[in-house]
């Protein structure tokens, strides 16, 4: 019994569940206090909670506008626990582990070897040197082009203050900002629209952030080994095929809105077009006002922030290899192969059933939560359909629900925000009871399919 109590505390996924929890939950303490808002009054504690937790699962889902409600100290929280939850998740949990000294099972190393997107157990601590290395130099980098901007608009220690926390948030994919303190709540960078630094930037730092640091890796070291992964190959691939698709997607919907891409000049569409392409990917920031967006075009974001970042990245989703897994399955059936084949490499069987696993999960979870908040909330469908998927693929872009939601509403969104970042598999996996190999097979059974 004390055996399988110290199994059931101490693998791999349960550490990954707990460590979000008490960080979360800190985090929500912390928000709560008088000194992290603004008029020093404190912030209920489900909305600290939601905020805590949309930080932490680096998703950008608020409930009160994060620059105007709190304070500078507030934002230090925040912007610490955005950190954490995109850097900390694949290093601080599992250097946790390992300072545990507690044994880990063949299945649980692969548990904790799929959550690193590592080759063995042996380069986990290359590649933590490998994040923390990446994600400093890309967000210092990030924050200096920023400072530099906003150094036009603003004095230059706040323009210096900007520019590092939106480095730091839009890497991280968390969508979070501080421009509701200029009058307007929940402006987002509707602001700088047709800003060509900004939007470079911006979106320069998200797709880094939603590559996935494996492929960051083949990327910079690609002149002295002259070859990709399969992997970053895919990644790259359909990386570049999503945010053109929903470039153009997004251009044709809304060239005529009046209230979108309709009013700025053919540079601004363009610019418009593309950031509302990158972000549901899942950076959670946004140029226009997206509940004036035509549905058609709110649909489709749905379904990119339902695909999300890439593995190892700091984005959610059911990740970019999962889709094109889906899609490689999808051909191979219509021309009548066995094998899936992508870059002249097969896929083997387990990493099919896993993409179909991960996405029926995910697509269950989506449904259920959905139907949920069809009871609790007064709300149009599709806005719903659209701060679910947000909140799985842990995007943070919302139709303006999140703040008028419900106490059990905020619960299930909280929840949702939670399964979507630490992934439908890892949490089953931590849900789940440890299971010995079966050691044998039934016989095979026919069904009728189609």
């Amino acid at each position: 019994m004390l055996k399988h109590w110290r199994r059931f505390r101490w693998s791999p996924p349960r550490i990954l569940a707990a460590g979000f929890a008490v960080i979360i939950f800190l985090g929500a303490v912390l928000l709560s206090m008088p000194f992290a808002s603004r008029d020093g009054s404190g912030t209920p504690f489900i909305d600290s909670l939601f905020t805590a937790t949309s930080a932490t699962c680096v998703t950008g889902l608020i409930s009160v506008d994060t620059g105007s409600h709190y304070s500078t100290i507030g934002h230090l929280i925040i912007i610490f626990l955005i950190q954490i939850g995109g850097l900390g998740f694949m290093t601080v949990a599992t250097l946790f582990a390992f300072m545990l000294r507690k044994k880990i099972s063949f299945k649980e190393r692969l548990v904790l070897q799929e959550a690193m997107n590592q080759g063995s157990i042996e380069g986990i601590v290359r590649l933590v040197r490998k994040v923390l290395l990446y994600s400093l130099t890309i967000e210092a980098v990030g924050a200096v082009l920023f400072t530099i901007r906003w150094s036009f608009d603003m004095p230059l220690a706040k323009a210096i203050f900007f520019g590092c926390w939106h480095a730091i948030s839009m890497f991280n994919n968390a969508g979070f900002d501080l421009f509701g303190q200029f009058g307007t709540p929940f402006v987002s960078f509707t602001a700088y629209t047709s800003d060509p630094l900004v939007n470079l930037v911006t979106m320069g730092l998200i797709i880094l952030g939603g590559l996935g640091f494996i492929v960051l890796s083949d990327i910079i070291e690609y002149r002295v080994k002259r070859k990709l992964s399969l992997h970053s190959k895919i990644v790259l691939t359909m990386t570049a095929a999503l945010i053109l698709i929903g470039a153009i997607v997004t251009y044709c919907f809304e060239f005529s809105n009046p209230h979108t891409l309709g009013a700025l000049s053919w540079d601004g569409k363009i610019w418009a077009a593309f950031f509302q392409s990158v972000s549901p990917r899942t950076a959670g920031a946004n140029t226009v006002d997206l509940s004036s967006l035509r549905q058609a075009t709110q649909f489709f974001m749905v379904v990119l922030m339902f695909i999300g970042a890439s593995p190892g990245s700091t984005g959610g989703g059911i990740k970019t290899t999962t889709f094109a897994t889906l899609i490689g399955a999808v051909i191979t059936m219509i021309r009548g192969r066995e094998d899936i084949v992508m870059f002249k490499m097969r896929l083997g069987r387990e990493r099919i059933l896993k993409a179909l696993t991960i996405t029926m999960l995910a697509l269950a979870l989506v449904i259920v939560v959905t139907m949920l908040l069809t009871v609790t909330e007064d709300k149009p469908f599709l806005h719903l359909l659209f701060e679910t998927t947000s909140a799985f693929g842990t995007v943070g872009l919302s139709l303006g629900v999140s703040p008028e939601l419900t106490l059990l509403g905020k619960v299930l969104v909280c929840l949702t925000m939670f399964a979507g970042r630490l992934g439908p598999l890892t949490l089953a996996y931590a849900l789940g009871s440890t299971t010995d190999k079966e050691l044998y097979r039934y016989p095979e059974g026919k069904i009728t399919i189609g």
